[in-house]
């Protein structure tokens, strides 16, 4: 893994992301490296020869730029992680979420933060102090298996889980998005999150050649069709929805 610590010009940018005003990306590249990841495209404008997963810029001066760019009052909301995730390993050592999350206390900003970290609990003070802020979890499976598959640098299920209903139990609004929709039990994965989120997304999203030779290579095929992610993505609506949690699915059913 190559580290490389680096000075941003700017770290509240505008975003063409529907819902949303602003993005906060505190590194460049992620550990976690899960081989469907559609941000891998932002290898090409870094520089770095290293396959995606192999390397992190961490934007040291963040959270002070983020400060300097709040003294001008903003409006709207923030994604934190379109490009990276928040709560990659190497936040455990630099802190520049927490930072830029202590930045934002007493900001108009609505913030919304997506991980796939139980490193996440560590900030449950800040998220208290916030006036607007949900917290995500990518929970893309039931299958410890099928991660290891498609995101072998990953923390596993069932850490993210307990990470989500410890937020939960704070009284945090929480919520699992489960994109792409991986190989899953629907009973399995509802059981696991009843009771720890407030809402669910659910995405098929694209795959590329890479991660459809490993659908092959392992006989998933049949996890690729049409008919498994309509009549899947219907099943899980159906039975959250059951336990009173609301479901959102971005793709045609």
């Amino acid at each position: 893994m190559r580290v490389k610590e680096i000075l941003s010009k700017a770290i509240l940018t505008k975003t063409g992301i529907e819902g949303y005003d602003y993005c906060i990306n505190p590194y460049v590249g992620c550990q976690h490296g899960c081989l469907y990841c559609y941000a891998s495209f932002m290898k090409r404008f870094t520089g770095h020869s290293e396959p995606w997963g192999e390397f992190v810029d961490v934007k040291i001066n963040a959270p002070e730029v983020l400060a300097r760019q709040l003294k001008r009052p903003k409006e709207g909301s923030v994604l934190f992680g379109t490009v990276t995730d928040p709560y990659q390993p190497l936040e455990k050592k630099y802190r520049i979420t927490r930072g830029c999350l202590e930045a934002l206390l007493g900001s108009q900003l609505s913030l919304n933060i997506l991980t796939r970290s139980p490193l996440a609990v560590r900030d449950i003070d800040l998220f208290k102090k916030l006036q607007d802020i949900k917290i995500g979890f990518s929970i893309t499976t039931d299958s410890e298996e099928t991660k290891k598959l498609f995101e072998p640098d990953s923390p596993s299920i069932i850490s993210r889980v307990e990470a989500l209903r410890k937020i939960h139990d704070a009284g945090i609004s929480t919520y699992v998005f489960i994109g792409p929709m991986l190989p899953l039990n629907p009973k399995k994965i509802v059981d696991m999150i009843a009771g720890a989120a407030s809402s669910v997304l659910i995405d098929r999203l694209n795959y590329s050649n890479k991660v459809l030779s490993i659908y092959r290579r392992h006989g998933l095929e049949d996890f690729l069709s049409h008919d498994y992610f309509s009549s899947t993505g219907l099943n899980l609506k159906e039975k959250f929805e059951k336990k009173g949690i609301p479901v959102s699915i971005f793709f045609a059913e």
